[in-house]
């Protein structure tokens, strides 16, 4: 819940910026903030918890976490003002929603298989006709 708020918002400040100086130009600027706060997180209040010289050992694909947060806040940022907040973020996580259960069923990325039923199919459903009731204005 507070996730979907912080996006909410992410998304509109981001849509706001980019009025101003462009989406690519935004996307950079929003990674570059996002870096120095990191930065001061984990080497000034030492706050990580995890193991940063285990790096070499990840697998390949675990890096491209961070090629895809450039493709996410670009197209959150371009379609907020195209569709609205709340079309935006319906179809956001409509779209996370069958991804993960994909990812889920799957075991995709090293996680564990998780088997889904037909509460999960209905729950989809349910949320395909809001994100249909919500868009019906567009």
């Amino acid at each position: 819940m507070v996730s979907g708020i912080f996006m909410a918002v992410q998304g509109s400040l981001n849509a706001a910026l980019s009025k101003v100086i462009g989406l690519l130009e935004t996307t950079f600027f929003v990674h570059i903030i996002g870096t120095v706060v990191l930065g001061i997180l984990l080497f000034g209040f030492k706050l990580g918890k995890g193991n940063m010289a285990a790096l070499t050992q990840a697998p390949w694909y675990s890096y491209l976490g961070g090629v895809i947060s450039v493709f996410i806040i670009y197209l959150v940022a371009a379609s907020i003002p195209e569709v609205g907040v709340a079309n935006a973020t319906t179809a956001i996580i409509i779209g996370q929603v069958l991804t993960a259960i994909i990812i889920d069923a799957s075991g995709a990325f090293g996680l564990a298989t998780i088997s889904w039923g037909w509460s999960q199919v209905a729950g989809v459903a349910f949320l395909a006709i809001g994100a249909k009731l919500l868009l019906r204005g567009i």
